[in-house]
């Protein structure tokens, strides 16, 4: 197995545990949940390898974490000061890559947890980033865009040392978007005197963004659960489908199942949930969506909550909310055949044998959200070499690079005898830590 022959021994007891030292003190958040889970899966995948010692040292820290506290004025012109991070995890193949969410929820070992990630995602789908992650410790449901546009500003003048189309490249994610992204490039290019089109991604079509990087997550979704579908002889047409989560991963995700001719029979949001046996007319709910803000009430549905959704008979069930969403409380209920972690981390590893035990195929975050990443890279391609690809050419491509990565998967875990999840965080790992052992350290 790939060494790193010179790692150099831990100068404590501390900081040999790397990760496990932070997670006692947040253990009660649900970040500090997200980064046990993420240590757990890439101990699975070390032990699996028989990593070295000293390599899986490296690979389970952090390379960078920075934490920035700003003021902001506030429309009734008051100030308040908003605690903002960015980690990046591991950049041995390449420059960071990874959203930046806008969550109260956020705190630094969630980003922790995303960017490690992160990590595994690019290395699964053979694109040459390494893992980042940031966020802000705010709600912007409760914030003008006035006020979102100056935490954005701010945020970018106070990363400008750190992001970088060669260092570290921010998307969209949980709160954030095109606009957000935009901001951001416009503070960089003013204050470099030129634009800088590469310095993010997600960005609008008028800004360089690329064709398809709106919808790009949810239609990996798709390509990856049409994927697993066909694997166990499971028609999509008329298959059903319920999905939590109506934001830009979970409604793109039911829209294009709906349009596959899947029957999306519930989804629910952060406000409520809304079901129809005979299916839901995806296109007329995001009108909904768009008039009162949540997908509650719609017409013609009836209410349904987040665990009664868990538990509906349906074929597939798309997670595309938060972390930590099943648990080995409520993985018994899940009853779906197919399980797509459209989100990162929406099933907790004490779930996973429940699940598996169960019969349910979980088709693991790392290869079903990574999507977005895929388009990502390519709109950062189109940046560099001044290009810009057809929304058909981004798709192709699109299509032909996460259905090798689940290609990979599925032989790794037949040749192995070991489920998808750790399958896919065997490829990863195993990617990262060649390249870690090749690059060497440096004195």
């Amino acid at each position: 197995m790939t060494s790193l022959r010179d790692a150099r021994p831990a100068r404590d007891a501390s900081h040999a545990s790397g990760f496990a030292r932070l997670a006692p003190s947040a253990a009660a958040s649900a970040g500090g949940r997200a980064l046990a889970a993420a240590i757990q899966q890439f101990d699975a995948a070390a032990d699996h390898l028989s990593l070295e010692p000293g390599l899986r040292q490296v690979l389970r820290s952090p390379q960078r974490e920075v934490t920035v506290r700003f003021p902001v004025t506030l429309d009734d012109g008051s100030v308040q000061v908003l605690t903002g991070y960015r980690v990046q995890h591991n950049i041995a193949r390449g420059p960071a890559k990874g959203g930046l969410r806008y969550h109260p929820q956020t705190d630094m070992d969630d980003v922790r947890a995303l960017a490690m990630w992160m990590t595994w995602k690019c290395a699964l789908v053979d694109v040459p980033f390494g893992g980042a992650k940031g966020g802000v410790a705010v709600d912007p449901a409760k914030m003008s865009s006035n006020e979102l546009e100056a935490v954005t500003r701010r945020l970018a003048s106070e990363l400008e040392g750190v992001i970088g189309p060669d260092s570290d490249i921010p998307a969209p994610d949980v709160g954030t978007n095109a606009q957000t992204m935009a901001w951001i490039m416009d503070t960089i290019s003013m204050h470099r005197g030129y634009s800088v089109p590469g310095v993010v991604t997600g960005k609008p079509i008028a800004l360089g963004g690329s064709q398809g990087r709106a919808d790009a997550t949810g239609q990996g979704v798709l390509y990856t659960i049409e994927d697993a579908a066909r694997r166990i002889g499971l028609d999509l047409r008329g298959a059903t489908v319920a999905v939590q989560g109506f934001g830009n991963v979970g409604e793109a995700a039911a829209r294009l199942l709906h349009a596959a001719g899947a029957r999306v029979v519930a989804i629910t949001d952060v406000y409520g949930g809304v079901m129809d046996d005979l299916g839901i007319d995806v296109p007329n709910l995001k009108r909904h969506v768009e008039e009162h803000g949540s997908v509650a009430g719609a017409p013609g549905t009836r209410e349904v909550t987040n665990e009664q959704l868990f538990a509906l008979p349906v074929d597939v069930l798309v997670l595309a909310a938060l972390e930590g969403q099943i648990t080995a409380a409520n993985a018994g209920s899940v009853r779906a055949r197919i399980l797509a972690e459209a989100a990162n981390g929406p099933v907790s590893p004490d779930a996973d044998p429940i699940l598996r035990e169960n019969g349910v195929v979980v088709i693991p975050d790392i290869l079903c959200n990574a999507g977005g990443v895929i388009v990502s890279y390519l709109e950062w391609a189109q940046n560099r070499a001044a290009l810009a690809w057809t929304l058909d050419e981004v798709n192709e491509r699109l299509q032909r690079q996460i259905l090798a990565a689940a290609e990979a998967v599925s032989a790794r875990a037949d040749a192995d005898d070991i489920d998808p999840r750790l399958a896919a965080h065997a490829i990863a790992v195993e990617r990262v830590a060649q390249a870690t052992a090749l690059r060497g350290l440096y004195p």
